[in-house]
This record gives C-alpha cells, sequence and structure tokens, in this order.
C-alpha cells in the first residue's frame, strides 16, 4: 500500500472521527503523513506527536495487522511529543 493510500484511508477515518490534536507519521524517506483535524496531509508539518514507523509497517498498523503496542515494545514503532495523542489513534482506527 502506497502512502497516498495509506492517506485516503486515513482521510475517510478522520470524516467519521475528527482528532482534536495533530500527529505525524514519519516514514524517513518514503515520506510523512500529518493528521490534523479532519484531514491528512501528506507532508512533514509539525505536530503535537511523532510516530515514526517505515511505510510497510504503518499499513499493516492501519489494516489491522500490526498491534501498536506490541510495535512499540518491538520497536517498530517509536513516539516523540505527547504520548496521550499517540493512544488516541486506536480511537481512529478502531
Amino acid at each position: 500500500m502506497a502512502l497516498t493510500d495509506i492517506a485516503a484511508t486515513l482521510q475517510q477515518a478522520l470524516a467519521r472521527k475528527p482528532l482534536d490534536n495533530s500527529i505525524k507519521f514519519d516514514c524517513g524517506d518514503d515520506g510523512a503523513i500529518t493528521l490534523d483535524g479532519d484531514t491528512a496531509h501528506l507532508d512533514g508539518r509539525d505536530a503535537d506527536c511523532t510516530i515514526r514507523i517505515s511505510e510497510p509497517n504503518l499499513a499493516k498498523l492501519i489494516a489491522g495487522k500490526l498491534n501498536p503496542m506490541t510495535a512499540f515494545a518491538m520497536g517498530k514503532i517509536k513516539v516523540t511529543g505527547d504520548m496521550s495523542v499517540a493512544l488516541k489513534l486506536s480511537q481512529l482506527l478502531g
């Protein structure tokens, strides 16, 4: 799944449940997606919380095939900024 497809999936989720804060998925050289309110931006703008994750793992996370807590414990996800914002991600994807 390409980053544009992931952003489109997240955009649909945000249309149903907008975020009060902003979250950035930093996929390194593959790019970034920033979720802010009810919009998914394909860029790396500043956010309340940054989640560093590879593009393949982000696709798995969005598809429900990667448990975020397990991924965090295994070092597949690194979180900087407001950790409580990252916890809201499960509400968006759930």
